[in-house]
């Protein structure tokens, strides 16, 4: 066993799971509904080996395990568990075939120095079988000056069998009778053997390095730079240098100002070999297109895909060279622009053979001729298939909530309201199965961030709640990203007035459109959310009958403080910033405007947004007198990834939510 890393070797059955699941009758008690929508996703994540007999799986196992499953695509029969973290400091979070036989895996875990809790990665490689567990990241002597965090990322892989390029973070070591042993420090890159763990440094180590990007091959071709200041924070400007094709010297490449409020400069996200270009992304009139710059010494920049209402949100990689091969934009729906024709044509396809769904292609062989996809759409969780280009034969893997397969899910559609300023906000809108739409008790659910969007498809929160009878509205309101500068405004915290009036507006127009009862309106929220759901009531204390807030930000300043142990203070300081809004936008610092029922939760081990924030909304609503409550949960961070937590958080807040309105249960 590693020292550090928590692994466990686990017989579990992942196929029979599931098939037990979809034999299952559907569930129709709330009890019964919040333990099937509660449930973790089953697959989190997958990947198929380079001659794609075999795919990886990890999936949710018992309690708040993740399991790491191998099935082979051509024998078939029961996958097989090799790996698994217990969940109490230890998750795996991702992992990607090195070769035909063995994997390397990236496993998250926490500690705690005395005073707060630590978040820090570890690598580890395994065979197919199960043997040969051996940790990847470089390990450090008891001499180091530091404790090392970043436990490497995979680069790309080395070109010979079983070679990967990883980065590495260096801390300096001291040795008795010396001053110092070794001065590296930062990011650097090394190349690892995964079955021996020799070791060969390809870029040393700078000390304000923060990223690398390859090009597919091997080659890394784009270093990031992030200069500190003195007092050891990081810096608003990302430098990024390139190299040619034909040379190892590092040349300008561009400058990105991370500002207060907005970013500029071109961000580079891939390399292509064949090209010999960097894509990227980069905000120049307002929006953020996706741009090509040409890697051969003339930086030519060619603007590849834009769109005049909506950013561009990301590209499509594919196989184990992480080729690009289109971008996707979010209107209403999420879009995918392909560059290759064969892919472009394939997409097409497939959409005729599961119609109305989202197809993601995951990964690829090593030959692209068989393909890991995922399809979804909101009545459909989501199912991971495989796809034989020279057969043509589509395979279900596994589904995603094997649980709800049979359960009837609601319709999500896109809408749009007035905000009072005359601003036409889009949303999305859910109604109960069957429901005429009217009259009906009614949910505003605000997303996190503040800095995201919602998107077309399948929340479990969201159908969880319309399963219950309730008709749910997601506003995108101004302050969310995705949708340009003027839309984002200063962001949800500074023109928080902006951003939780088109919430409330929500709300309004749900009552107006003769939607909501106006006696059944509630907010639920998350995160940001959550802090939105509280801070509606400084603005119309009378609008929702019953708030519910999952690890809500609710003091500003408070948020503030909690990043000053990180190198990324400045910004976080500078993003909340100092005026007026810290104290009006702050739901702690005016609880006695909120009159509704309060239900918070909270993980003690939040590293988003500490659980003291909730347990001060709490105590200020208790010392007002106010009907509040905080169910805390031990051991669970910002995403409360526990089947058994989420089903609690559920049954609890549609109990709440059904009191607190004069519903039945």
């Amino acid at each position: 066993m590693m020292r550090g890393v928590i692994v466990a070797m686990i017989g579990l059955g992942g196929a029979a799971l599931a098939a037990q699941a979809l034999a299952a009758d559907p569930p129709k008690s709330a009890a019964a509904l919040a333990e099937a929508f509660g449930q973790r996703e089953y697959v989190s994540q997958i990947s198929i080996s380079p001659d794609g007999s075999k795919v990886a799986l990890l999936v949710a196992a018992k309690e708040r395990q993740t399991a790491l499953l191998i099935y082979d695509t051509v024998a078939g029969g029961t996958p097989k568990a090799i790996l698994a973290s217990t969940g109490k400091g230890d998750q795996l979070t991702s992992c990607n075939w090195a070769t035909d036989v063995r994997l390397i895996c990236r496993i998250y875990l926490t500690t705690t120095d005395g005073f707060s809790r630590i978040g820090y990665t570890r690598v580890v490689a395994i065979n197919a079988d199960g043997s040969n567990l051996k940790q990847l990241t470089a390990k450090t002597t008891g001499e180091a000056l530091g404790f090392n965090t970043n436990g490497g990322g995979l680069v790309d892989w080395g070109g010979e069998s079983g070679m990967a390029l990883m980065t590495r973070a260096y801390v300096p070591e001291k040795a008795t009778g010396t001053l110092v042993a070794s001065t590296k420090e930062g990011l650097g890159v090394d190349l690892v053997d995964t079955n021996t763990l020799s070791r060969k440094v390809v870029e040393q180590p700078h000390g304000a390095a923060v990223s690398y990007i390859s090009d597919g091959q091997g080659n890394v071709r784009i270093m990031g730079i992030r200069p500190r200041s003195n007092t050891g924070y990081s810096g608003d400007r990302i430098i990024y240098s390139y190299r040619t094709a034909d040379s190892r010297d590092w040349k300008p490449l561009t400058t990105v100002v991370a500002g207060a409020q907005t970013m500029t400069g071109f961000v580079p996200y891939a390399v292509d070999r064949d090209k010999n270009v960097v894509y990227g992304m980069e905000n120049i009139t307002g929006r953020a297109a996706l741009y090509s710059i040409s890697l051969d010494g003339k930086l030519t920049k060619t603007m590849v895909l834009e769109r005049p209402d909506v950013d561009m949100d990301d590209l499509i990689r594919i196989g184990r060279q992480n080729r690009v091969v289109g971008a996707t934009y979010i209107t209403d729906k999420r879009e995918a622009v392909f560059f290759d024709p064969a892919l472009q044509s394939l997409r097409l396809g497939l959409a005729k053979a599961l119609p109305g769904r989202k197809i993601t292609f995951v990964d690829a062989s090593a030959d692209e001729n068989k393909l890991v996809l995922f399809a979804d759409s909101d009545t459909d969780p989501g199912k991971f298939y495989l796809f034989d280009k020279k057969t043509r034969a589509l395979t279900v893997i596994l589904p995603v909530r094997p649980d709800l397969e049979s359960v009837q899910l609601a319709i999500v559609r896109a809408i749009s309201y007035q905000a009072t300023d005359g601003t036409t906000i889009p949303a999305y809108l859910t109604l109960p199965a069957g429901s005429d739409g009217k009259n009906l008790p009614t949910i505003v659910m605000p997303h996190g961030g503040p800095a995201y969007r919602d998107e077309w498809g399948f929340d479990w929160l969201v159908q969880f709640f319309a399963a219950r009878g309730f008709a749910v509205i997601q506003p995108q309101f101004r302050g969310s990203a995705g949708y340009g500068d003027v839309w984002y405004q200063k962001n949800g915290f500074v023109s928080w007035k902006t951003a939780i009036g088109d919430v409330n507006d929500a709300g309004h127009w749900a009552v107006k459109s003769g939607l909501a009862d106006p006696s059944k309106l509630a907010i639920v929220g998350w995160s940001y959310g959550g802090y939105a759901a509280l801070q509606t009531s400084v603005l119309n204390a009378n609008l929702f009958k019953a708030i519910v807030a999952v690890a809500p930000v609710t003091d500003l300043d408070a948020l503030r403080d909690e990043s000053k142990g990180y190198t990324n203070y400045p910004q976080v300081d500078a993003f909340i910033g100092h005026g007026p809004w810290v104290i009006e936008g702050s739901p702690a610092r005016n609880a006695e405007k909120i009159k509704a029922p309060v239900l918070l939760f909270h993980g003690d081990r939040d590293q988003n947004v500490g659980i003291g924030e909730s347990r001060l909304m709490a105590g200020k609503l208790k010392s007002l007198g106010g009907k509040v409550e905080l169910v805390e949960f031990n051991g669970l961070d910002h995403q409360l990834a526990d089947s058994a937590a989420r089903a609690q958080l559920l049954a609890k807040a549609d109990a709440f939510l059904r009191a607190s309105m004069g519903m039945q249960p």
